[in-house]
């Protein structure tokens, strides 16, 4: 078993090497923009991630909220990359969370500090990104993750390198009847298929891209057995419902719509 003196000279060690790989990521041409948001850890998973040959490039902000950052990025083959980094400093955010992890079967034994709890949360984004995209429905496709930093397709205008496709609330869909349709479908197969609620869903997290509907912010969504998972996904059902129907769409009603899919 190590003694004190042991573990100290390990984590000075470290450290020097943390440093020394920080230099020379900053003397790189890996960052366009290096902000207040790369804090040490941050920039080692960044590290990580170019050695693994998935980020070539950082450029600037696409998105920015209270819990996380959103960076057009470049891939070694030039491909554009969403790039999403939670700050690990949000007390605020790591509170508001733990509703949508507590009771998920998925994550037991959950410890309650604040990076390891930012960390699960984006990890637990990454899983519901690949699950939701392997049963059909259009999501940004996962890439990769590390510790706090998610990597995903980059949802662009046509033709348009690094500017994000406008949400749902934004650019309304000139066929409601049919996006209506189309997301109806999404939430019947991510329940029945994939077996999750998103428990955030809402024309803030559709992007709307030429009649195609892509589903953003995975990180609340839960497994069904999640025990608030059907409140969830009322919620989700009666935001989306009375969003096109305030479009003139006859839509179906939400607690009916509820109990088929239950069945």
């Amino acid at each position: 078993m190590k003694n004190d003196f042991e573990r100290k000279i390990e984590r000075l060690e470290r450290e020097r090497i943390i440093k020394s790989k920080l230099t020379k990521i900053k003397d790189s041409d890996l960052f366009e923009t290096v902000e207040e948001v790369f804090d040490a850890r941050t920039i080692m998973a960044l590290y990580n991630l170019m050695n693994k040959g998935v980020i070539k490039k950082i450029f600037g902000v696409v998105a920015a909220g209270k819990e996380a950052r959103v960076y057009w990025a470049e891939s070694p083959k030039g491909e554009d990359l969403a790039v999403k980094i939670f700050l690990v400093s949000t007390a605020e955010f790591r509170r508001g969370i733990m509703k949508y992890i507590d009771g998920d079967p998925r994550f037991k034994k959950v410890r309650k500090d604040r990076r390891y709890i930012i960390q699960l949360w984006c990890s637990k984004e990454y899983k519901n990104l690949t699950t939701a995209y392997a049963n059909g429905i259009r999501v940004p496709k996962p890439v990769d993750r590390e510790e706090n930093v998610l990597v995903m397709e980059f949802i662009n205008l046509p033709g348009q390198r690094g500017v994000p496709a406008p949400l749902l609330k934004d650019y309304p869909p000139l066929n409601p009847e049919k996006a209506y349709s189309i997301i109806e479908n999404y939430i019947i197969k991510l329940y029945k298929q994939a077996k999750l609620v998103h428990a955030d869903l809402s024309e803030y997290n559709i992007m709307h891209r030429n009649g195609e509907y892509i589903i953003i912010d995975w990180g609340s969504a839960v497994h069904i057995e999640h025990p608030n998972a059907k409140n969830f996904l009322l919620r989700d059902i009666k935001i989306i419902f009375g969003y096109f129907r305030k479009m003139g769409v006859d839509t179906a009603d939400p607690e009916d719509f509820l109990e088929k899919l239950l069945e």
